[in-house]
């Protein structure tokens, strides 16, 4: 049975809204194609009506600016309470709008509530130094939030991305405008719901629902937004870097894209590596930004790594992402199938050799089998690229050195991993590969607590970890003059 669709409209200053223009738009389930409601569609006008809101609630003198650090950690403490309450609902909600597996929104639900408890504990951390100047001064610093940011989020995985956008801006004190992906709005408009039901001021938050060359161009441009924080393609990157730089130059995180590679070396452990390795890139139909999508396979084991991998894929369990049983469900929609297809095809002209998958499951909905290639060259499209698919390149390496020089052979520089049981091949992979993100013996691991970000076109920035309200700090220097008599 599908969810209850709760929250369709704006949201701005605290109350829900239609669009200025009265537009809307429909959002649609991967899972059967079918359409599930229509949102209200915003665009310059209610991001202008939302600006002013954030803005009006970051004044000094507001309830938000006067309230205690302390007070703005127990509100997002409050916030983790609810979203634990209706984290099955929620977990429902983005797996009927975004086509992940209900089984991993279920756990990508609980662990988005240890993030937000992560973050209401950094709120009242937050210190200045003091500094001992030359002279007869007394100088030292003060860290205050940047003003109102507006916050993109993808639709891959909307509502962890809203979890650690907002809570971070608002732990450091910040107020926000938040554009949801237009294929994925629900979840953050519930989110949003449960940020106000915990006690959030006015204006402190706002919602609009739209699209990117509208809502998100109106937005990045706007001269009261001071930062932006986006997750998303390298193509939409570059030009919000551009539009921050067109004003205000505003302060700016990208988290985008990724071509992560994955190293198994002939004395891993297979056991570990073959599912691992499988779950890296098929996970979420392989909608990850750090998807294992070059998979290279030591030459003296190539030919039993692919066995198992292909003995592994075979298992999965392919179906509707509302079955608890399921593992593997839809792309996002229409065009992102057939965007994956095509790869798939391009792959096949190119000379790779398809060992599973590569077809359409069923007419109705939109979901690709996993899909094995071996005989990967460095050259191919399907290596080089990034798919967005269940899509598994098997590429061949003989020595560390050589692969690790293939490995940084790339724009991107998000993800990667190794598998070995020799510490010095870990320790030397981990140290020379240009990756924001090392996994060693493993892949997808980690949380809240660690540093996420990319090298090179990956992205600018860092989010997650006990840092990572820097972003939306400014650092004030105050010196004061002291007298010499006392």
């Amino acid at each position: 049975m599908a969810p209850q669709i709760k929250y369709t409209k704006l949201f701005i200053d605290n109350e829900w809204v239609d669009s200025v223009s009265g537009k809307t738009f429909e959002t649609i389930s991967p899972g059967d194609g079918f359409v599930i409601t229509s949102v209200a569609e915003g665009d310059k006008a209610d991001v202008d009506l939302a600006v002013a809101a954030a803005r009006r609630a970051f004044h000094r003198n507001s309830e938000w600016r006067l309230m205690d650090a302390s007070q703005r950690g127990e509100l997002l403490r409050k916030f983790a309470d609810l979203v634990e309450r209706d984290y099955k609902y929620i977990a429902e909600l983005e797996s009927y709008d975004n086509g992940l597996v209900l089984g991993k929104a279920l756990a990508f639900i609980q662990g988005a509530v240890k993030s937000i408890k992560y973050f209401a504990s950094l709120a009242d951390k937050i210190q200045g130094t003091t500094i001992p100047s030359d002279g007869d001064v007394f100088s030292y610093t003060l860290r205050q939030p940047v003003g109102v940011c507006a916050l993109i989020l993808p639709w891959n995985v909307p509502v962890l991305m809203y979890v650690n956008k907002i809570c971070s801006a608002l732990a450091a004190g910040c107020t926000a405008v938040v554009k949801p992906a237009e294929q994925t709005p629900l979840t953050a408009l519930y989110l949003t719901a449960l940020l106000a039901e915990a006690g959030l001021p006015k204006g402190v938050v706002n919602v609009i629902n739209g699209y990117g060359e509208t809502a998100g161009v109106a937005l990045t441009h706007h001269p009261h937004v001071a930062k932006i924080s986006f997750t998303g393609s390298l193509e939409v990157g570059k030009l919000i870097q551009q539009a921050a730089g067109a004003n205000n130059l505003k302060r700016v995180t990208l988290e985008l894209g990724g071509k992560s590679p994955l190293v198994i070396m002939d004395d891993a452990d297979l056991s570990l590596a073959v599912p691992y390795a499988a779950n890296g890139v098929f996970l979420h139909q392989g909608q990850i930004c750090v998807a294992a999508s070059r998979l290279f396979v030591q030459s003296t084991i190539y030919d039993k790594f692919v066995e198992a991998a292909i003995q592994y894929a075979k298992n999965i369990k392919i179906g509707s992402p509302s079955d608890p049983k399921t593992e593997h469900g839809p792309q996002v929609d229409e065009l992102m199938m057939k965007k994956v297809l095509n790869y798939i095809e391009t792959g096949k002209k190119e000379g790779a050799k398809l060992v599973l998958g590569g077809k359409r499951v069923g007419a109705k909905g939109y979901y690709i089998e996993p899909t094995i290639f071996t005989n990967v060259t460095d050259d191919m499209t399907i290596a080089k690229e990034e798919i967005f698919g269940p899509v598994q390149s098997i590429l061949k390496f003989d020595t560390l050195e050589e692969v690790i020089d293939r490995a940084n052979e790339t724009n991107f520089g998000l993800a990667s991993g190794i598998f070995t049981s020799n510490l010095n091949n870990a320790l030397q992979y981990s140290k020379h590969v240009e990756s924001g993100v090392v996994w060693v013996n493993l892949y997808l691991g980690g949380g809240v607590q660690t540093p996420f970000g990319g090298y090179k076109e990956s992205g600018i920035g860092r989010e997650n970890g006990i840092n990572s309200l820097d972003p939306y700090l400014e650092v004030k220097t105050v010196t004061i003059a002291q007298s010499k008599k006392f």
